[in-house]
């Protein structure tokens, strides 16, 4: 066996977990997460995270082990990963990466930018700021100081435009200058290949709706209500899990539970779309395409 690593990537709500088993059980491997969500211990059903069951038939890491009071990030998953990947070359114990951030898969082959961590105070208050001024005038405020990483994202994704205000305020450069200067590798000589699954998109949507609505009935309210019972400052990651301001809306009676999950199912939905969007744009080498659901095809398919 050449290769160490199998990616299977898929958006959100395709079922890459049930062939990432079959996977593991044929080629004596373990499975390793690379969604960004699935990592927080205190959202197992939103994020649907591999069953206990599952994970008692086949080892699984990086699931569920992260506090949501941390702010974890793609420099830290890098980390983590590296270590297990060190680890299990040793042993020539294949992998199987599974997830659909593709900015976690990109980053552990390619490495990031070298930069130093942000400040908290700092997110607090690019947070505190665009909620006062308003998007359009942050968005303003940036272009004086990194017009050009403005050109490379979308207007709406608040979270890549406070970052941007991030970077510059906390480090004196901007981001689009940090990009100029040579990426960070966490492992070299890395062996792997990537299995790409691209379903129909209103396929996925059908699946996205009636999932959400399951998780609801599956605990995902309680779920989110002990989240809150926390009292966790609202810029973390998890705080922004899909489904997590919605859900928080209809527990503090700001909306309807039909409009909590009208605007679950569209928020998820719009991340399928851009999850698909990153892939197509993606420079990554593919060495496999399935336009078919991951739970759909014969694990015998895939040329390992």
């Amino acid at each position: 066996m050449n290769h160490c690593c199998y990616f299977i990537c898929a958006p959100t709500a395709t079922g890459k977990s049930s062939l990432a088993i079959r996977l593991a059980k044929k080629i004596k491997g373990k499975i390793v997460n690379a969604d960004s969500m699935q990592v927080y211990s205190n959202l197992e059903i939103l994020t649907a995270r591999p069953s206990k069951a599952n994970c008692e038939t086949v080892e699984h890491l990086l699931y569920g082990y992260v506090h949501g009071s941390e702010r974890y990030n793609v420099a830290k998953w890098c980390n983590d990963i590296s270590k297990i990947i060190t680890k299990n070359k040793k042993s020539n114990t294949p992998l199987i990466i599974v997830g659909g951030t593709g900015m976690y898969i990109q980053s552990l082959i390619n490495g990031i930018i070298d930069m130093p961590a942000i400040d908290e105070d700092q997110k607090k208050e690019s947070y505190n700021l665009l909620k006062r001024i308003g998007l359009k005038n942050f968005i303003n405020t940036i272009d004086n100081f990194d017009p050009n990483s403005l050109k490379n994202i979308s207007l709406n994704d608040n979270s890549r435009i406070r970052r941007i205000w991030e970077v510059y305020n906390s480090t004196g450069t901007s981001l689009s200058d940090w990009k100029k200067k040579q990426n960070k590798k966490y492992v070299s000589d890395l062996n792997y290949k990537i299995f790409l699954f691209t379903p129909l998109r209103e396929m996925i949507y059908q699946n996205v709706n009636t999932r959400f609505k399951a998780m609801l009935n599956n605990g995902a309210l309680k779920e989110v209500q002990d989240l809150l019972y926390l009292n966790l400052n609202k810029t973390l990651p998890i705080m922004r899990a899909h489904g997590v301001p919605e859900i928080s809306n209809y527990l503090n009676k700001k909306c309807t539970l039909e409009e909590c999950i009208k605007k679950g199912q569209q928020v998820t939905r719009n991340y399928v779309k851009r999850q698909l969007t990153w892939w197509r744009s993606s420079s990554l080498p593919i060495d496999q395409v399935f336009k078919e659901f991951p739970n759909d095809i014969d694990e015998n398919l895939i040329k390992i």
